[in-house]
This record gives structure tokens, C-alpha cells and sequence, in this order.
């Protein structure tokens, strides 16, 4: 790799860096807000969750998307960085970010539909205010149930990623290795939600921190370092 193609990549690592960091924040708070305002056990606290956070609810869609948005480019980015080391692992970590939010965008037309469907609840008159609470806390829930679903594509896309940070001269092969465990937990994660509800609750605690820290040492490192300029990897 000559002196160019480590500027180069290191511009690329950088902007994919800024990337990782909108979807962090936009994905983090997004969900952070839905935990706290959705209510299992009632649908009446959690619409009276719902109006008293208006503002809140509608930025937290907004986050939601530009997270969203932030994904798609963080893995354009990638895709650049590491189209050289193996064109078909590259493409396979994009097709499994396109999926993912794919599926994410479908979750948070559920998180508008709970908002638009309560603030035209006057227009339905043939449903009580309960029954309007549960349908309203049932499009919320929809888009808690699809967060776990496309967990699972959260920690395949992980995959392909650690082998080409593994592959490549310009980042530490220690990453890839956090990054698999990252995808691993995330993989449970969903996994288990699906088939073990009741087991999932236990689990998680379990799996948040091998869930962040892959993804959290991989953003530092492109944000900070970019790739390596060590001079065995580099040729002036």
C-alpha cells in the first residue's frame, strides 16, 4: 500500500467513523426513549406516557430515520474501505445492512402509526378509549418485536466485517475479533427473544455490553486512527 492509498483510506476510515457515530446516536436514543415510554402491562400508562413526551416521541422517530440513514452510508463507507481486501465479503456485509434497514424502516412506520393513530382517535368513535390504548400500544409493540427480529441481521453484518478488518493491513486484528463477539451476543440476542421469550429476559442483561463493545471499540478506531500508518504497511 503506498503513501496515497493510506491517505486515502484513512479519509474513508474517518468519514465511515462519522457515520458509525450518527447511527450510534440516532439508533441509541431512539430506542432508549421507546424502552422508557412503552409499558407492558399497560396500555393506559403507556399512552399517558405517550402524550406527556409528544415532542419527545416525534424526535425520537426523526433520530430513528436518520440513524437509519447513517447505516446505509456507514456500510457504503466500509464497502470502500475494504472493496480491495475481499470484493465478496464487502458485498455481502452491504447486502445484510440493506436488509436491515429495510426492515428497520418497516418498525418505524409501527412507532408513527401508534402517534397518528392516538391523535385521530376522535375519528374513530366506534372504539372505546381502552380499546384505542391497546391498538395504540400495539403498533409500539410491533416495532419493540421487530427491533428483535432485525437483531439478528445487527450481528450477521458483523461478521463479514471482522473477517475483512482481519484481512486487511490497516486495522488491528484484535477488532475483528471483539466484532465477532459483538455479532455473536447480538445473534443470541434475537434468537432468543424469538424461540425463549422467557429466557431472553434473563439473558439480556447478559448481552448488552459483548453487544456495544465490538461496535463501540470499531467506531473509536475509525474516528481516532483511521487505519494504520505503520511504516511496514506503507511504501513511499
Amino acid at each position: 500500500m503506498n503513501l496515497q492509498e493510506v491517505k486515502e483510506n484513512k479519509r474513508t476510515a474517518r468519514i465511515a467513523g462519522l457515520w458509525y457515530l450518527v447511527l450510534a446516536i440516532g439508533a441509541g436514543y431512539s430506542w432508549m426513549y421507546i424502552t422508557k415510554t412503552f409499558v407492558a402491562e399497560s396500555a393506559v400508562s403507556t399512552v399517558q406516557n405517550i402524550l406527556a413526551t409528544e415532542t419527545q416521541y416525534v424526535v425520537s422517530i426523526l433520530f430513528s430515520i436518520v440513524g437509519q440513514i447513517g447505516f446505509i452510508f456507514l456500510a457504503l463507507a466500509l464497502y470502500c474501505l475494504f472493496k480491495n481486501v475481499n470484493q465478496i465479503q464487502a458485498r455481502l456485509m452491504l447486502t445484510l445492512v440493506i436488509i436491515a434497514v429495510s426492515v428497520m424502516f418497516v418498525n418505524i412506520i409501527f412507532q408513527t402509526a401508534a402517534l397518528v393513530f392516538l391523535n385521530r382517535a376522535s375519528y374513530f368513535t366506534a372504539f372505546s378509549t381502552e380499546q384505542i390504548s391497546e391498538l395504540t400500544t400495539m403498533f409500539l409493540h410491533l416495532n419493540i418485536i421487530g427491533v428483535y427480529v432485525v437483531d439478528v441481521f445487527w450481528g450477521l453484518w458483523l461478521f463479514p466485517l471482522a473477517y475483512l478488518v482481519y484481512k486487511s493491513n490497516f486495522i488491528p486484528k484484535i477488532i475483528a475479533y471483539v466484532l465477532v463477539l459483538s455479532g455473536v451476543s447480538y445473534t443470541i440476542d434475537s434468537l432468543s427473544f424469538i424461540i425463549f421469550p422467557e429466557f431472553h429476559t434473563i439473558l439480556r442483561s447478559y448481552l448488552s455490553i459483548p453487544e456495544a463493545l465490538g461496535e463501540v471499540v470499531m467506531l473509536l478506531w475509525l474516528l481516532i486512527k483511521g487505519v494504520s500508518t505503520s511504516e511496514k504497511k506503507v511504501k513511499t
